[in-house]
This record gives C-alpha cells, sequence and structure tokens, in this order.
C-alpha cells in the first residue's frame, strides 16, 4: 500500500501537472487548442498499446516487478517532455516592447507605426522565425507522454487486483478508498507546482525579467511549464525502487490454508471425490488458463451489466477530462483569472474536497457493509445530488469583456454597429495600425484596447510594466467629459460583482465534485461485484482501456476543436503564421462548455439508472446481492487452484440454519 501511494502520487503529480500546462504549452508552440489537446490525450495512446495485455499477461508476473519498471519508462518519458525548452530559442511576445527596447521613445499610433512593424518583424526574421512559436518541437512533449502512458499501464489494474488478492474480504473498498484518497495528494501537489511554475517566467534565468511588459493574468505570459517536467521525473525514479524489493502475490488462498490437516491427507486416490455438488463445476476452473485471453473477453464483453455500467463510467470520465483539461481556460477567460491562480484553486480547495470525498465513499462503504444492490443505490444518489450542484453554476457568469472592435463597439453610444472583428473606427483611422498585433491597453474608458494604435496613443511614458500611453483619440472620444485619455499595459479588470461570482463558482464546484467522488470508490468495487473473480483484472483493465481511448485521447482533441471555434483573436509570429488564441467569444465559450458537460452527466446519469434497474432485478430474482436482513445467507466459493490427485476439500457452512459439510 506505502508503495503503490508513492508511485500514484507521482503519476497524479505529473498528469495534474501536465493538464494545468496546458495552455501555456499551448502559447509557447503557438497551436491551437485542439493540437494542445492532441498532446494531452498522447498519454492515453501508450496507455492504450499494452493496457490490456498488461492487465492479462502481468497477473501472472511478478506484479510489484513490473509496476517499477513503469515507474522508470514514465520518468524517461516525463524528462523527455522538458527538452523542447533547451533547445528553442528565447520566448518573443511584444512588439511594443521591442521597439522600445530599440528606441527609447515609442510613438503606437504614427504614419510610420507599420513600417516601424515591419522593421521589428524583419529583426525577429533574422534570429529565425522557425524557432518562434510555431515550432514543430511540441511533438517531443507527445512522445514524452506516450511513454508515460506506457510505463503507467500495470499501475491500477496490477495494483488493485494485489491489493484486493491480499485484503480480507470486505475490506478491499476501504483499502480502494484510503489509496485513492492518499494518492490524491499528487493531484493537489501537480496543480500547486502548475500554480508555482506558471508564475515564473518561462525563460528565468535567460532574460532580464526587467523588461518583461507582461503579468501573469496576460494572455500572452508563458509560465515555466518544463520545469515541474523535471521535478516529477525525479521523483518517479524514486518511488519506483521500493517495488523492486516486494515479495510476488503467493498464489495459495486463504480457504485452503484453513483446511484441516487431516481433511486434506486423506489416502483415497478416487479423483471423483474432488468433484464438489456445484450447479457450474466448470466455473471453478481458470477460463484463462483454458481458453485464453479471447475467451476471458468474449466472458466479459456477454455481461451486460458490465457493458451498462462501463457505459456510465465513460460518459462520467469524460466530463472528468474536461473539467481537468479546460476549466483553468474557462476561469481565465470568464472570470479574468490567471493561470497560475486557477491551479491554486485547484490544488487548495477543489482537489482536497475530492480526496476528502473518495475516503468518506470507501468507508461509508466498508462501514455500513453495502451489497451489490446497496452499492449502486448509493452511487445513484451520488450522481444526482452532484448533477444538482453543477447546474447551478450555470447562474454564475460575468458580464462580456469590454475589448473595443470584438466584443464591444469602439464607440459605446453606438451599440448598433458591427462587433466582429472591426479593428479600425475613425479614431485611429490614420493610425496604419497592424490588424494582427495583440498587445491589450486599457484605456481610462473602461474599454480593452487590442493594441496602444488601436487606442489612437501618439505618446508613451515609462518602461516595462509600468508604460503608460498618454494623448489615445479613442479613449478621449468615450470619455470626453473627464478629458483623460489614457492608457495602461494589459487588459482592463473585472467588476468586484465579478469577483464575488468566482468565489461561487469556486464553492459549488467544489460541492459537485465532493458528490461525484463520494460514489468512486464504491463504484470501482462494482466492478469487482458484476463479474466473475476471475475477471476482475481483466475487467479494470478493459475498463481503463476503454475510458482512456475514447475518453483520454479522443474528448480533449474535439472539445478543444469545439474550442477553437469561439475565438476571436489569433495570434501571430512574425512569419505571419497563425499562433494560439487571444481572446475567446466569452458567452459562446459559456454556452459550449457547460452545455456539453451537463449533456455528459445526463447521459452518464440515464445510463446509471438502467444499470440499477438491471442489477436490482437480477439479483432479486437469484437471492444473491441481498443482506442477510433480507433473505437468505449466500455462502461464495472460490477456488484459483484445482485440487491435487490425494486430496479432499471440507467446507463447513451455515445456511438456513442448518449445517452441512
Amino acid at each position: 500500500m506505502i508503495a503503490l501511494i508513492c508511485c500514484l502520487f507521482c503519476k497524479a503529480l505529473m498528469a495534474t501537472f501536465l493538464k494545468s500546462s496546458i495552455t501555456h504549452i499551448e502559447r509557447r508552440f503557438g497551436i491551437t487548442t485542439s493540437k494542445a489537446g492532441l498532446i494531452d490525450g498522447s498519454f492515453e495512446i501508450g496507455n492504450l498499446l499494452l493496457i490490456t495485455l498488461v492487465s492479462h499477461f502481468g497477473a501472472k508476473l511478478h506484479i510489484p516487478r513490473v509496476i517499477g519498471i513503469g515507474c522508470f519508462i514514465m520518468a524517461a518519458g516525463s524528462i523527455l517532455s522538458s527538452l523542447p525548452h533547451f533547445f528553442m530559442e528565447y520566448y518573443t511576445y511584444d512588439p511594443t516592447a521591442i521597439m522600445k527596447s530599440l528606441d527609447n521613445s515609442t510613438v503606437p499610433c504614427s504614419t510610420d507605426q507599420h513600417s516601424a512593424r515591419n522593421k521589428t518583424s524583419s529583426i525577429l526574421l533574422e534570429s529565425g522565425c522557425k524557432n518562434e512559436s510555431g515550432s514543430p518541437m511540441w511533438i517531443y512533449i507527445m512522445m514524452g507522454n506516450i511513454l508515460r502512458g506506457i510505463g503507467e499501464s500495470p499501475f491500477l489494474p496490477l495494483g488493485i487486483t494485489y491489493i484486493d488478492n491480499y485484503a480480507k474480504k470486505g475490506h478491499s473498498p476501504f483499502y480502494v478508498g484510503l489509496l485513492q484518497s492518499l494518492s490524491l495528494t499528487g493531484s493537489i501537489s501537480g496543480f500547486l507546482l502548475g500554480s508555482l511554475c506558471a508564475r515564473i517566467y518561462v525563460d528565468i534565468g535567460y532574460v532580464d525579467l526587467s523588461i518583461i511588459s507582461i503579468k501573469p493574468t496576460d494572455s500572452r505570459w508563458i509560465g515555466a511549464w518544463w520545469l515541474g517536467f523535471i521535478i516529477a521525473g525525479i521523483l518517479i525514479i524514486l518511488s519506483g525502487v521500493p517495488f523492486f524489493f516486494i515479495p510476488p502475490f503467493q498464489k495459495k488462498t486463504k480457504m485452503e490454508s484453513k483446511v484441516p490437516a487431516s481433511l486434506s491427507a486423506s489416502n483415497t486416490n478416487d479423483r471423483s471425490s474432488q468433484k464438489l455438488n456445484f450447479k457450474n463445476p466448470e466455473q471453478i476452473k481458470d477460463p484463462q488458463e483454458l481458453s485464453g485471453y479471447f475467451h476471458s473477453l468474449k466472458c466479459l464483453l456477454s455481461n451486460w451489466n458490465y457493458i451498462i455500467f462501463l457505459t456510465y463510467c465513460l460518459f462520467s470520465y469524460i466530463c472528468i477530462i474536461v473539467n481537468l483539461t479546460y476549466l483553468p481556460k474557462y476561469l481565465e477567460q470568464e472570470y479574468g483569472q490567471s493561470i497560475s491562480k486557477s491551479n491554486l484553486i485547484f490544488g487548495i480547495i477543489i482537489f482536497p474536497f475530492t480526496g476528502i470525498s473518495l475516503f468518506l465513499g470507501g468507508y461509508i462503504s466498508r462501514k455500513l457493509k453495502l451489497n451489490i444492490i446497496g452499492t449502486a443505490k448509493f452511487l445513484l444518489i451520488c450522481h444526482c445530488c452532484g448533477f444538482v450542484a453543477q447546474t447551478l453554476m450555470l447562474t454564475l457568469n460575468c458580464e462580456s469583456r469590454p475589448v473595443a472592435g470584438l466584443t464591444v463597439a469602439y464607440k459605446r453610444n453606438d451599440p448598433q454597429g458591427d462587433l466582429q472583428n472591426i479593428s479600425f473606427s475613425e479614431c485611429n483611422s490614420d493610425c496604419n495600425c497592424d490588424v494582427n498585433l495583440w498587445d491589450p491597453v486599457c484605456g481610462d474608458d473602461g474599454l480593452t484596447y487590442i493594441s496602444p494604435c488601436s487606442a489612437g496613443c501618439k505618446s508613451s511614458a515609462g518602461y516595462g510594466k509600468e508604460m503608460v500611453f498618454h494623448n489615445c483619440s479613442c479613449v478621449e472620444v468615450n470619455n470626453f467629459q473627464s478629458q483623460n485619455s489614457s492608457a495602461h499595459l494589459g487588459e482592463c479588470s473585472r467588476t468586484n460583482d465579478c469577483s464575488r461570482k468566482f468565489i461561487y463558482f469556486v464553492v459549488i464546484q467544489s460541492l459537485a465534485q465532493f458528490f461525484y467522488a463520494l460514489g468512486y470508490s464504491p463504484g470501482t468495487m462494482l466492478t469487482f461485484m458484476i463479474v466473475e473473480p476471475q475477471l476482475k483484472s481483466l475487467a479494470i483493465g478493459f475498463c481503463s482501456l476503454t475510458l482512456r481511448s475514447i475518453g483520454g485521447l479522443l474528448t480533449p482533441i474535439y472539445f478543444g476543436a469545439i474550442i477553437d471555434l469561439t475565438c476571436l483573436k489569433w495570434a501571430t509570429n512574425s512569419c505571419e503564421d497563425q499562433g494560439s488564441c487571444r481572446i475567446y467569444n466569452p458567452i459562446s465559450f459559456r454556452k459550449k462548455f457547460f452545455g456539453f458537460l451537463i449533456g455528459m452527466r445526463a447521459v452518464a446519469y440515464a445510463f446509471l439508472i438502467f444499470f440499477f434497474i438491471a442489477v436490482k432485478k437480477k439479483y432479486k430474482e437469484n437471492n444473491t446481492g441481498l443482506s442477510k436482513s433480507e433473505g437468505k445467507d449466500v455462502v461464495e466459493l472460490n477456488l484459483r487452484e484445482p485440487l491435487n490427485n490425494n486430496e479432499h476439500l471440507g467446507i463447513s457452512a451455515n445456511v438456513n440454519n442448518e449445517t452441512h459439510i
């Protein structure tokens, strides 16, 4: 348990760090959200290659050593993901800052501005635009992520099976809940590490930070995304060492160890004495040994209860992936929160609630001694409560970000004007502004302009983050009464009402995740309850295969493409290539984000209801899956090995107040 907890801690740390840094990776390499989703989902590609084979054949090998080897493979993948940073040119983002360093005076709105832009582009081009944003070196991150997926494949299917084999009957849900709860500290640490790295500038140690004119809240800011991969790689190497000193599972069953010697040492050689009075004696044989892998898979897929429950798990898993991957981006666009702060919220509020919930779910299942029907009912209630809480978040939306020419008109008293990508107006028509530039400034009129030039600013003062632009003609049009016509670097801050709604959002989001996670541990044990004992490892492995192939691999890609559809302003590098998105349509983003999540949760809930009805009907008709107070005592006997030719098996059981031997 201790070794596996350390291993899953590092695995969770690496996974959540990547998700917390995916937006910065998107910006650093100048790629779309769908391509960033491909990087994130590539972990599942490596996992899919081996998950079912490891689940089937790994159970017959030295399980701890298989897990230890997986740790070393994950470490290699993590370190590989960090290497592109050391081979790329320094990150460039701000032509205004570059011009300021070339000439101590900057005149944004000038007839020479366009030529100055061309001069800046030529300077960047001389340094090699191929090494700027748009670099194909993001492929190395994807390759490292594939290696991480290969190394992680034995962790859960073999680790949980190993624990379930050693645990006392009825204690497995508690241990699984404890395992998931403590390993969740890795997810918390991953988001905290992501928050820390997001506040550190990407090229720290290589550039003079005093000339950096953007802040972590700026959509052009890129944190030290590479640093976390190095830290995680070192930790996973250390966590893999103890597995090489843990013994393999002893296949001798507990029942055999308790059989009296006088019964097992019978002198008779009659093989027929080994035959027990079961309706289906062939079930005590291991189908994996008799017919192999494909026969076991056929038996598993013919179990309709398993298929229905697997479908429920799939839709729920899709929602989890969307939340983990793109919720920080949503918080940035909707509430104006930095990626660093969003990761911090995940690490110190949402995930601790989830960890407590995972532990409580396993504890409640063990304390109440829930059978299969009780466990399904408990899971149904948890999902219902989480779904209700999630729908409440639809009401917590802020007003649109006031960006002149994109979300609002240049003239506030002209709301009927066309707003779609209108970069120029009468107030800046003579400025020769670069339409591709994204260097936002906040005017004294409360509007954000895409650049100082688009605000019509004629002069500037200050340096770096303290730079201020004056005599801005577009600001003067909207703010003529106060005669303030200045603009400051960065977007305008949100209202206090939006800040309060963000707090409410975090509280309700934490509550929703608490209810969803409460049913996770009992749900994991449902997978064991609805399949034959010898198929437990394969059932977990095939479940992981399905969730990760459809949910983990594809979801970040196609949902990233959905997000790209809401982009209002794309970045453009000095080679005139399209980069990452700078600003999204907030209303469209919100509708697509929550519409997708609530729709998937509703479908998952429908399949869970079907599963509960099917399980209740089946096990009540068979008088199984019931507690003692509901009917008969049920005795289950599972033999993992046949008896020797000269052995008998004595069994004593009390059924309906009668003793049978």
